[in-house]
């Protein structure tokens, strides 16, 4: 099994949407105002914005209320990716910290107020000193 996509469901999809690709993903489908799938730019992950829309009974996201998620990125360059950010105006809850769990992490939020975090694991992502061996 592979994730394929995640779909935020928001109030805000063109704001959404410009966001992400702000962030580097390229947007593979526009039907805006309601929805966008975006690719990233490395890898076979995308990202799907879709309006919440409680009064579109005969659509599958009726009655998908608005939620708050973590996505995480993994980022080769991370302080340069952040600098980037900020260059754009790109506001960050916290700057490049280095974790106790090996990943040096950067978080944001979305204009939704989903928190995003930006990071660099390295082979510590799959397979960190504490992985549990198979038997």
């Amino acid at each position: 099994m592979d994730l394929n996509q995640i779909t935020i469901y928001t109030e805000k999809p063109a704001e959404t949407a410009g966001f992400f690709q702000m962030l580097g993903l390229r947007l593979i489908v526009d039907s805006l105002p309601r929805y966008a799938r975006l690719e990233c730019p490395d890898g076979n992950s995308t990202l799907s914005i879709s309006q919440a829309d409680a009064k579109a009974e005969t659509q599958p996201t009726a009655n998908v209320p608005p939620s708050t998620i973590t996505l995480y990125f993994e980022c080769e360059d991370l302080d340069g990716e952040y600098e980037r950010l900020m260059s754009l105006g790109i506001e960050f809850d916290q700057p490049p910290t280095d974790r106790e769990w090996l990943w040096r992490e950067a978080y944001l939020r979305d204009p939704n107020g989903n928190r995003i975090c930006l990071f660099h694991a390295a082979k510590n992502r799959k397979d960190p000193p504490w992985r549990v061996r198979s038997r």
